[in-house]
């Protein structure tokens, strides 16, 4: 029997042409030559690893060498894939061409699947969790390209913690950070430690806090990173007495005044307080509760997506994303700022309790806690046998003074 061949086709006719080139085309987008856009991808091994976590990373379409890299660190109860979906982190990344990594860690490690930010195992240079981002991100620059120069880290909650815990251990490989609902490096050491520094106020000068980062790495001679904190008003996980402790932290070993230069107010109830030439930024939003801040919509500065812990109020990747300089260096826009004026008052130290201090107006009480009117120093609980020094910097502006006076 004559087996019957098909003729060849010929293209002839431009419109004939035009199909055939679709055809090819199409071919290349179907499996055997996929052209898949660029997705969230677990890498199976990427060197040392002794916080026993996870590595995920998102490189997008084209992204090309000498790149910056963001190190994202979820909360607890989350993961990478939940954080990177509801961030809001991967439009910026695929907007301005930087890639992601997101270290994901579980019960194994923790029984609610919160990084170790309290045990010194893992927030010790060289060690446990914090040795096992680190690897990451040498990974991530041996393989991605991306610049070593240009490396970030941000996080909530637990991560939010654990990113302060990079920020002081690697001050030499990050080169800024935003900690979301976060905590103090080494405002704990141990379990109990941590519910106290979550639920309340821990009684150091900015100097103390600041020995603590100084300490993670003696050896650092350069400067460290900048930081960006984000706090709900509203937040009873992590109660805003920490952001003023991040805020006192990082000013001090940036070595600015831990009075604002600035204040300006933002969408979604945010008010924004910049301390020295933006060398620490710190965001409180009203009503906000525990969470990362996000605005679900195609506005240049929405993003995420609103779920568990992802609250609906302002896109906080976006202004991270900016202040990392992500987007070229150019500076958000944003109202004219209000300085903070100059102090004309003659500094006057007063000693006394905590309830003589409130009574006197140089500070106050909230959730039975006191607190420094103006700077915000965390000062304990709230009673007549906490004695404390304050001294007065400005006009109805007194900051935690032990031992200075």
């Amino acid at each position: 029997m004559a087996v019957l061949r098909p003729r060849p086709l010929r293209f002839s006719h431009p419109l004939l042409l035009a199909v055939a080139a679709a055809v090819v085309l199409l071919a290349a987008l179907l499996p055997g030559g996929v052209a898949r856009a660029a997705s969230l991808t677990q890498v199976g091994s990427f060197g040392s690893n002794p916080g026993n976590l996870a590595m995920y990373a998102y490189r997008p379409d084209g992204l090309g060498a000498g790149r910056p890299l963001v190190v994202l660190l979820h909360g607890c109860t989350q993961n990478a894939t939940g954080y990177f979906t509801n961030s809001g982190w991967r439009k910026y990344a695929d907007q301005w061409n930087f890639a992601l990594v997101l270290p994901q860690t579980g019960s194994a490690n923790n029984s609610s699947g919160c990084y170790n930010w309290f045990q010194t195992g893992d927030t010790t240079r060289g060690q446990g969790e914090a040795a096992s981002v680190r690897a990451m991100v040498a990974y991530a620059v041996a393989n991605f390209g991306t610049d070593p120069g240009r490396v970030y880290v941000s996080g909530l909650s637990a991560g939010g913690a654990m990113a302060a815990v990079m920020l002081a251990t690697y001050p030499d490989v990050f080169a800024a950070g935003s900690i979301g609902a976060g905590l103090a490096y080494r405002c704990a050491s141990s379990l109990t430690q941590a519910s106290s520094c979550q639920y309340g106020a821990t009684s150091r000068t900015p100097r103390q806090w600041g020995d603590l980062v100084r300490g993670a790495y003696p050896g650092h001679s350069g400067p460290y990173p900048r930081v960006a904190i984000w706090q709900g008003s509203a937040d009873h996980t992590v109660v805003p007495a920490n952001a003023a402790q991040l805020r006192d932290q990082w000013t001090d070993v940036r070595g600015v005044s831990q009075t604002a230069t600035s204040t300006q107010s933002l969408t979604g109830g945010t008010t924004l307080r910049t301390y020295g030439n933006d060398d620490v930024r710190l965001y409180e939003i009203s009503g906000m509760g525990h969470g990362l801040p996000v605005d679900p919509g195609s506005g240049a500065d929405q993003c995420g997506a609103t779920a568990a812990y992802f609250l609906d109020t302002i896109c906080s990747a976006y202004h991270d994303a900016r202040f990392f300089r992500l987007d070229g260096g150019a500076p958000p826009p944003t109202p004219t700022p209000t300085p903070t004026p100059t102090p004309t008052v003659s500094p006057v130290c007063a000693t006394s309790s905590n309830y003589a201090h409130t009574t006197a107006g140089r500070a106050y009480q909230s959730g039975g806690y006191t607190y420094a009117r103006g700077s915000g120093d965390a000062m304990g609980l709230w009673n007549v046998s906490v004695i404390h020094t304050l001294k007065r910097t400005g006009t109805d502006h007194w900051v935690l003074a032990d031992g200075q006076c």
